[in-house]
């Protein structure tokens, strides 16, 4: 935590939380959105965005836009508590 997480009214215990990676959402996450860029990444290589409820259809819609998407999963409740690369 910094100076600026205080500015921002932020607090350990939604950092530790999985938060959907859309800018500007604080809400907690439920879904895992895999993809993956052909360009720079192999074949069988995941990065995860997370996404809230609201705002699935929206991160899976940019994601397939751009062919990057590859699968959406259920956010598991063991993940939320720790660690999970996230790429925003």
């Amino acid at each position: 935590m910094n100076i600026f997480d205080f500015a921002a009214g932020s607090s350990p215990d939604i950092e530790a939380a999985a938060i959907c990676s859309r800018k500007a959402c604080r809400a907690g996450a439920s879904w895992q959105l895999l993809w993956n860029n052909p360009k720079i990444h192999t074949p069988e290589r995941r990065k995860t965005w997370l996404a809230c409820d609201d705002h699935r259809g929206w991160l899976e819609d940019y994601l397939q836009t751009r062919g990057l998407w590859k699968e959406t999963l259920p956010l598991l409740p063991d993940h939320a508590a720790g660690p999970l690369e996230q790429d925003n």
